[in-house]
């Protein structure tokens, strides 16, 4: 008769995205079977096709904006497109997607007993007044504004996790995730690190919105994973939310310097305006991370980045 195991059935709604398929190869590596749920709007098979010959990984195409019935011990909600371009196609459904699908993983974890985690966002703080943004900050938010759709989406989940765990003690998680980025991003995501990355592989002018002296944090995406896994693992009660990401802060301007040097390209800087409510600075307070998770950013900037644009030349420049 062959042995019982402690192996755990781990569902991660947005499994073919960028973050979720290597969450996904994570679980995996330690010993999980994994169901990938994903409508492949901003996801893609591709980043999942060398996980489908593993017997204990499964590929669903669903919807979270429908309920999913499934059994299975933990939930990691990634579900929503995360990038400006992709969540302001259909402000709507990325709503829908953020509220009513928190209500159907939330309600799919109360009935089969599951631990859920929320990966929410830092543009929760939007234009930050506080800087760094601690958890308890707040936050800045236009509510009607043409990023609402995610900020006020990932708002909302945040609320919806608290009053699951309060009105029906649910083991949650919330995570307010910080710029991240890595192999596998979507090249046409519009996201700063991504566009600069293949602005600067075709040669072309990169694009810097306003002056270039507005700030973020880049976290590479083998931390940000590794900071996931260690919060799921914390007690019951221990809820969050928890910042990761990186606290080191770098403007536009230096980023784009950074790549054209990385990449030795010939790609000059061209400036436009600034988008409505784009934020002007973002760095995460990580004090919660450090203490609780033992959490902290490993691979630096310069490093993440020969890795990210050895992908995406080998991927799309091969």
């Amino acid at each position: 008769m062959p042995a019982l195991t402690n192996r755990k059935r781990v569902l991660v709604t947005g499994g073919a995205g960028f973050l979720g398929s290597h969450l996904c190869e994570r679980l995996l590596a330690a010993g999980n079977d994994v169901l990938c749920v994903d409508n492949f709007f901003t996801g893609s098979r591709d980043n999942v096709l060398h996980l489908l010959d593993n017997p204990h990984f499964e590929l669903m195409r669903h919807d979270v904006t429908f309920p999913l019935y499934v059994e299975v011990d933990e939930v990691y909600n990634l579900a929503c497109p995360a990038s400006p371009i992709h969540y302001q196609h259909d402000p709507v459904q990325t709503t829908k997607t953020s509220v009513h699908g928190a209500i159907n993983m939330l309600g799919l974890a109360k009935r089969v007993g599951a631990r859920i985690m929320q990966a929410s966002t830092s543009e929760v703080y939007g234009d930050p007044a506080v800087h760094p943004q601690p958890e308890e900050y707040w936050g800045n938010v236009n509510t009607i504004g043409p990023r609402a759709c995610y900020d006020e989406g990932k708002r909302c989940a945040e609320t919806l996790f608290f009053d699951y765990h309060r009105q029906h003690r649910l083991d949650i998680k919330v995570i307010r995730i910080f710029n991240t980025y890595g192999p596998r991003m979507h090249p046409n995501d519009g996201r700063v690190v991504s566009n600069f990355i293949i602005q600067a592989l075709k040669g072309e002018p990169i694009t810097i919105y306003g002056d270039g002296q507005q700030t973020r944090s880049f976290c590479y995406v083998d931390d940000l994973i590794e900071g996931f896994l260690r919060f799921m693992d914390t007690p019951a009660g221990v809820t969050g939310p928890i910042n990761l990401g990186n606290p080191g802060e770098f403007t536009m301007l230096e980023l784009a310097e950074k790549v054209v040097r990385l990449t030795r390209s010939a790609s000059t800087i061209e400036h436009k305006p600034l988008p409505q409510d784009d934020p002007k600075q973002r760095r995460p307070d990580i004090a919660k991370a450090r203490a609780l998770l033992d959490w902290e950013p490993a691979v630096p900037l310069d490093e993440g980045l020969e890795r990210t644009i050895a992908y995406f030349r080998g991927r799309f420049f091969g």
